[in-house]
């Protein structure tokens, strides 16, 4: 291969990673689980079935094309617990918007996924989370992140806030 296309092809796979799943470095607040969460309260039994498969990952390492605990991404993490309820998504979060019913942020609730634009150079969806939790108004999401692997986010955390473009209901 020519050595101009391999530098190509070496700066498309980073920009690709960099730009995709995004990561957030100041998530400042810990999700804590407690007896009134609205997982086990609301939903069916297919959403809570997928919250408790994603729950599993929390603490995966973030792998680019990753789908399982070796490393995961972002829209890898949505992709396998779906499909634990034969529930068949697209594979890209910017796909997976494509999907369900696009709903208001006050009817969001375990199972739903919230879309997220997180590169400010391009506007398009690149990062997608799994609702895990409603409590007080404060919306808390699993995803993958760059920097932390699967982790539990806050919707009220400044970079997601800034970040955030809809919510779907797929089940």
């Amino acid at each position: 291969m020519p050595r101009p296309m391999k530098h190509f092809f070496y700066l498309l796979f980073f920009t690709v990673l960099l730009s995709s799943c995004g990561g957030s470095k100041n998530t400042s607040r810990t999700y804590r689980e407690t007896t009134t969460s609205t997982t086990s309260q609301a939903g069916s039994s297919a959403s809570i079935n997928i919250v408790n498969r994603a729950k599993s990952f929390e603490g995966v390492r973030y792998k680019y094309g990753g789908m399982d605990k070796r490393g995961m991404d972002c829209s890898g993490l949505v992709y396998t617990c779906f499909q634990e309820e034969n529930i068949t998504m697209p594979r890209i979060s910017r796909d997976m918007a494509k999907q369900g019913k696009r709903i208001a942020l006050n009817q969001i609730s375990a199972g739903d996924l919230v879309f997220f634009q997180t590169n400010k150079n391009r506007k398009v969806i690149n990062h997608v989370g799994l609702v895990v939790d409603r409590k007080d108004g404060e919306v808390f999401f699993i995803h993958s992140t760059t920097s932390r692997g699967v982790i539990i986010s806050s919707l009220n955390e400044n970079y997601w806030k800034r970040a955030f473009v809809e919510v779907r209901r797929v089940i």
